[in-house]
């Protein structure tokens, strides 16, 4: 399972930090992912990180602005998100890097809204 936390009402250029902690085995081989999915769009790959947490990749929108991490002791991704825009507003979910909508499991996610 995924329960993602941490979203919420924010200011534009204003910061969040969204956790998602994962249950079940095998996390620590993962390569995970964060998505967001905004009104009326398809759901967008965000910022990647590997098992190890060596290399992260992103989206250029928000490159500079959000840093993905993760912590395999406690089975969870982070997304550090500042200089937030009304852009950014969406649902952010977290999964293994490559899931699919439909075909694999997706947690409830969480809003993120940015007002400006």
């Amino acid at each position: 399972q995924l329960m993602e936390s941490g979203g919420g009402l924010v200011q534009a250029g204003g910061s969040l930090r969204l956790s998602c902690a994962a249950s079940g085995s095998g996390f620590r081989t993962r390569n995970m992912a964060w998505y967001r999915q905004a009104p009326g769009k398809q759901r967008e790959l965000v910022a990647t990180i590997t098992r190890g947490g060596g290399t992260t990749n992103y989206i250029d929108s928000v490159k500079g602005r959000f840093t993905i991490s993760r912590d395999n002791a406690k089975n969870t991704v982070y997304l550090q998100m500042n200089s937030l825009k009304p852009e950014d507003t969406a649902v952010y979910y977290c999964n293994t890097n490559g899931a699919i909508v439909g075909v694999d499991y997706w947690g409830q996610g969480t809003q993120v809204t940015v007002s400006s």
